[in-house]
């Protein structure tokens, strides 16, 4: 895809920084607006390949395509992706940009927690996997309900521009079982208690609840416990809607169940859910949560 001309991108960034105010009525829809010692963080559930019309993903490629493009974050957790799908994506994105991940169901079956990331800007230091249950480090297992195994994926990564190091950690919760998206968020705690103190951390994944206090793992990773909610910190931000949509009509002010948090050592200057879609036809079923991050 070509660049966009300098002063056509300088006109975008304007417009969209303008756009993007505490509690505004923006309708921008992207172009989220990041300085040049920021990280651009984009967190997806991708919608799984279905071949399925409508929505199938032969449909859904090109725009998706279109967005990541456009958008060209450092940083992408996503959720869903099955491996070819997650292969087209790779390839629609280009040659600077490298992936991480496993199949929940081992190798490259089942569901991956793939983290995308562009090579240019970030180094991977370390990474690994692990289980959502009570052995995390057995391979597809899956403890404790809910409908299919869940994972994590997270490396740790080096900012080529900053040379600063940080952690990324990206998930999918389970959908149909409080009790098990409980026992997930208290793994999470565990492990990122294990991580290097001293290195910021990001996490971003689909956690299955409204992000607003009240919410049992809302309350467990940002209320009481270590992180800090990028959407609600971020100093600018876009309208809120519903980031689940089902292909059915937006919903301003809805649950957002897709997040991007943070440790302390982090502060947010933008927040985008990006409403991206082409001729009617979205990406996902999912809205992407966008966020402009500066490590200290």
């Amino acid at each position: 895809m070509p660049r966009w001309p300098y002063a056509v991108m300088l006109v975008a960034v304007a417009v969209f920084t303008s756009l993007l105010t505490t509690g505004s009525a923006a309708t921008a829809s992207g172009g989220l607006p990041v300085r040049g010692d920021q990280l651009h963080v984009m967190t997806f559930n991708l919608r799984y390949a279905s071949t399925t019309t409508p929505n199938s993903w032969a449909e859904r490629r090109p725009v998706m395509a279109s967005l990541l493009r456009r958008e060209r974050p450092h940083l992408i957790g996503t959720q869903e992706g099955l491996f070819e799908q997650l292969n087209d994506i790779g390839d629609d994105l280009g040659s600077s940009y490298r992936s991480l991940g496993l199949g929940r169901e081992g190798g490259s079956n089942g569901e991956f927690m793939m983290i995308f990331y562009d090579s240019r800007r970030l180094r991977v230091m370390a990474y690994d996997h692990y289980w959502l249950s009570d052995t995390p480090l057995v391979m597809g297992s899956k403890t404790w309900g809910g409908c299919c195994a869940r994972m994590v994926t997270w490396a740790r990564f080096l900012d080529r521009r900053t040379h600063k190091q940080f952690y990324a950690i990206n998930s999918h919760f389970e959908a149909f079982d409080a009790v098990a998206r409980s026992k997930a968020a208290d793994l999470v705690l565990q492990r990122e208690a294990q991580l290097d103190p001293k290195l910021p951390v990001i996490m971003t994944a689909d956690f299955n609840e409204a992000g607003k206090p009240g919410e049992t793992v809302y309350d467990k990773l940002v209320t009481n416990g270590p992180f800090r909610d990028s959407w609600v910190t971020a100093a600018r931000r876009s309208p809120l809607y519903a980031t689940f949509h089902g292909y059915r009509p937006l919903v301003p002010d809805g649950d957002r169940i897709d997040w991007i948090l943070t440790s302390p050592g982090i502060t947010t200057s933008a927040a985008l859910i990006n409403t991206y879609q082409r001729g009617g036809q979205y990406p996902s079923d999912h809205l992407p949560v966008q966020s402009a991050i500066t490590l200290h």
